[in-house]
């Protein structure tokens, strides 16, 4: 009995593992639409997936689910969430930011009460259409810019009040938003990298 217990906790660690990418999850806890939600609320700022997962590092490279995108959280497991975005069932992976924040702390940045969209449409117009599309801007403000591209990874930046913030398109390509002391920013990166990550009106 023992050793069949042992061979089922093993299957579910490769199915866990291996077949991740592809958004099976079997062994993972079970969704119950049905069921009181854990957190209910908004997506802060564009989020990065790439399947079923969405990553605290939020690489630039993968589509995004747009800021104010409806969020039901169901459960936590280990280092991972799972939740209902916009309808679909996604997880949320801290995959980097352990040691400075806890699962549940990075889930309540993410997932938030208040619906950014009504701040989002008192912003300018280059501002919105940055958001929209993905993108910095320079001269964002702080908020602006994590709506646009989401927190950056607390292993490399663990205050918002560092006067650089360190982000990652993918993991080979990196670009830093710099705060003067007025809380407006420049983009340090480099002119391919700058080209896909800043929204340049006009270009």
């Amino acid at each position: 009995m023992k050793k069949n217990v042992r061979n089922l906790q093993t299957a579910c660690r490769f199915a866990l593992s291996g077949l991740a990418m592809a958004g099976l999850t079997a062994c993972a806890p079970h969704y119950d639409p049905n069921a009181p939600a854990l957190r209910t609320g908004y997506t802060c700022c564009n989020l990065h997936f790439e399947d079923d997962w969405i990553s605290d590092g939020n690489y630039g490279e993968y589509p995004f689910i747009a800021a104010g995108t409806p969020v039901k959280v169901y459960g936590y497991s280990g280092d991972r969430a799972y939740a209902e975005i916009g309808g679909r069932k996604m997880r949320l992976g801290h995959d980097y930011g352990r040691k400075q924040e806890t699962l549940q702390q990075w889930v309540e940045k993410i997932v938030v009460a208040k619906d950014p969209k009504v701040r989002l449409a008192t912003f300018p117009p280059d501002v919105r259409e940055a958001i929209r599309i993905g993108k910095v801007s320079e001269g964002m403000n702080k908020e602006q810019a994590i709506m646009a591209v989401g927190y950056p990874l607390t292993s490399d930046t663990p205050s918002l009040d560092a006067p650089v913030w360190n982000y990652w398109l993918s993991s080979f390509a990196q670009y830093q938003l710099i705060w003067d002391k007025g809380g407006r920013m420049k983009v340090s990166a480099d002119p391919g990298v700058k080209a896909r990550a800043v929204y340049s009106p006009g270009k």
